[in-house]
């Protein structure tokens, strides 16, 4: 083992002994706020497109098209960005998404009609496509790997709340119309810039990650960086760190991207993508097409939001419920069986009708659903090295938001044609290939480091 790959093992090893401390509930909080705008937005489309319908006189395709723009923008954001965030640095990108977004965002309230609407949501998607990329990135390569999974877990936790405020925000204010003279639905694109903007000068000062420097090869950034979080530790925990270990496996130098596919990353790569064009249909289906889905069964667009709102309380309550659970479980064990749980729920609230039958059962499906994401973007941080962990995840995830674009036209057309039973049954049937796609192809990585994994 050379010298620097040495440093590089030994500077990973003291990251990992760390004693959960202030600073790092300080960075999960920072970091994880801002997967709350990235939800906001995702669960926006489905809002958006049932207050339009009408206003606008949009059919089944301009529906689509509302939903699908912004997860089109983030395809690209998320293959460009994340790729970016390799070579140029987490930091920086962290800041060049949130900027973008939160312009875009802006522009959006303003837009006089459909197209202008849809181009701006592009936009703002780009900006958005890599955020849960880095989230789960940045804040991997900084905690120790005792609490890794939980302070993630914590941190979509407080990403999770956008769930039920943009459902809850756009029933209040699609059913009061104008606020201000201004139309409500323009108000929730005017919150999510402000907030984004406000929160990217927070992120400003945080640090740059350690192990990408050490990839890059400017390990003395890496160790001011090490050595200014270790003190800030030891004076907030008032006692002396734990010994560094022995070091294990060093973080690779340098790795090109075409890695991804050869060797021992191939088998994880291929997994990983077909895991992530499965998982939207049954995650990002429901929470993007619950309202339209409900207009659809006759109920009003106030009623539809309004239930939609209270099934989706289960994405924040769910994601806390992972807390306990994901450092215990081993994490491809724990993503199948919450997703056999989402095809369940998914089904019955396709047959329900009733009132109390449409919130529980969509409280019951949110709630596993955000114990199935919390593990899962945990796990994806894990199986891939420092060099290629932003591009691989940012590349895979992509996928996921192509299947994004595809799936409100599929999904719309197949509920005109045959109902929502129709909707989410074809969904179960995809959760249970994608568990079988994880539980045989998948690594174990519980309570690893990473360097390990």
């Amino acid at each position: 083992m050379t010298d620097t790959a040495v440093t590089g093992a030994f500077t990973a090893a003291r990251l990992d002994r760390l004693p959960a401390s202030r600073w790092h509930r300080k960075i999960t909080l920072i970091v994880g706020i801002g997967s709350f705008f990235d939800l906001y937005e995702v669960f926006l489309g489905g809002v958006l497109g049932a207050a339009l319908a009408e206003r606008w006189q949009l059919g089944h395709t301009a529906k689509a098209w509302v939903i699908a723009a912004a997860f089109l923008g983030m395809f690209v954001g998320a293959n460009v960005l994340s790729v970016l965030a390799d070579r140029v640095g987490r930091r920086r990108m962290f800041l060049v998404n949130l900027g973008a977004y939160a312009g875009c965002s802006l522009l959006c309230a303003f837009a006089p009609d459909l197209p202008w609407l849809l181009a701006l949501r592009f936009l703002s998607g780009i900006g958005l496509g890599a955020e849960l990329v880095l989230v789960d990135t940045y804040l991997a390569e900084f905690l120790p790997r005792a609490v890794r999974g939980r302070y993630i877990a914590w941190a979509y936790t407080l990403g999770f709340l956008g769930v039920p405020v943009v459902a809850l925000l756009g029933a209040r204010l699609v059913a009061a119309h104008q606020v201000l003279g201004v139309d409500g639905w323009r108000w929730l694109l005017v919150a999510g810039g402000l907030g984004a903007a406000f929160l990217q000068l927070m992120r400003r000062r945080l640090p740059e990650s350690p192990r990408w420097l050490m990839v890059q090869g400017r390990d003395r950034e890496a160790e001011r960086i090490v050595a200014d979080i270790e003190a800030r530790v030891a004076h907030e925990t008032g006692g002396s760190l734990p010994l560094v270990p022995a070091a294990g496996t060093p973080p690779e130098r340098k790795v090109p991207l075409g890695a991804l596919l050869r060797g021992d990353h191939r088998r994880r790569t291929v997994m990983w993508c077909v895991f992530q064009v499965l998982q939207t249909v049954g995650y990002y289906g429901f929470g993007s097409l619950a309202p339209v889905v409900l207009t659809a069964k006759g109920h009003t667009v106030t009623d539809s939001l309004l239930y939609a709102a209270l099934g989706f309380c289960g994405y924040p309550i769910g994601s806390a419920l992972s807390v306990p659970l994901i450092d215990r479980i081993e994490r491809r064990t724990l993503i199948a069986a919450a997703a056999l749980a989402i095809a369940a729920c998914g089904l019955v609230f396709g047959l329900a009708d009733a009132p109390w039958l449409i919130v529980g059962s969509g409280f019951a499906l949110t709630l596993c659903s955000n114990v199935f994401s919390n593990a899962f973007h945990v796990y994806q941080t894990e199986i891939f090295p420092t060099g290629l962990r932003s591009s691989a995840i940012g590349i895979a995830y992509s996928l996921s938001r192509l299947t994004s674009v595809v799936l409100p036209f599929l999904a719309l057309s197949v509920l005109a044609r045959f109902g929502a039973v129709a909707v989410f049954a074809g969904s179960a049937v995809l959760m249970v290939l994608l568990c079988l796609d994880v539980v045989l192809l998948g690594p174990r990585s519980t309570g690893r480091s990473l360097e390990r994994i």
